[in-house]
């Protein structure tokens, strides 16, 4: 029997077939058609701050799909930095940022361009502003872990290979006004910046690893003292 899940997609109008090969290829993990399973945050995502929007739901075969799971306790932090670093396109400043995003990708680097579906970390706009603090060394590793977990963004489910396409399924669309989930959208995003305003402040210099002390102490991929499982 076939393993099926229900995912969301959340857009300015309904898409009863998404197409392989279309998009955005800056997005977080590259060229793809990304989904969540949370009905809600599709809702929040379909909506601009002047229009409507669509929730569109699909059924989505994974049964003989090749996944790959940043969250599934076989990767790091690090690793998801490593691909968000390669797809995603914002400025990089200092020469503590430039030498740790190099540090990233000769350490941290995984494959991840051979699997039908990618799952992790939602990014948000407001995340950006996480990694590019702990990049210029004003957060420790600890403190990026924890604002993963800010704003219950939860994970996406990133639809990648052409195979894949082929077994998504579209269920029906729910229209949603802009008036009421935007405004949901927006609140999110400013509660996750506020706590992590207030985390940055409980950082410790002492007892604490930042991007500095990683790459000085010479950190590789198999580290101990990376956790694995971050998302509650």
């Amino acid at each position: 029997m076939s393993e099926r899940i229900e995912v969301y997609h959340g857009s300015q109008r309904i898409i009863e077939k998404p197409e392989f090969g279309f998009g955005n290829p800056n997005n977080d993990y590259g060229l793809g058609f990304y989904c969540t399973e949370s009905i809600d945050l599709a809702k929040e995502w379909a909506c601009s701050v002047q229009s409507d929007g669509f929730a569109n739901r699909y059924e989505l075969d994974i049964n003989d799909l090749k996944m790959l799971s940043l969250t599934s306790g076989e990767y790091n932090i690090l690793n998801w930095l490593f691909v968000l670093l390669e797809n995603r396109k914002f400025r990089i400043g200092g020469g503590i940022a430039k030498q740790a995003k190099a540090y990233i990708f000769d350490n941290f680097s995984i494959d991840y361009r051979n699997y039908d579906i990618i799952k992790g970390y939602r990014a948000d706009d407001s995340y950006f502003s996480f990694a590019n603090a702990f990049l210029n060394n004003t957060i420790s590793l600890a403190q990026l872990e924890r604002a993963m977990v800010l704003g219950r963004l939860g994970e996406q489910i990133v639809i990648v290979s052409e195979k894949a396409f082929g077994k998504i399924h579209f269920e029906g669309a729910e229209a949603v006004p802009n008036e009421i989930f935007f405004p949901k959208r927006l609140a999110r995003d400013t509660a996750a910046r506020e706590e992590f305003r207030l985390e940055k402040g409980r950082g410790s210099l002492v007892n604490e690893s930042y991007i500095l002390d990683i790459m000085r102490e010479g950190w590789k991929n198999d580290d101990r003292r990376l956790q694995r499982i971050i998302l509650k």
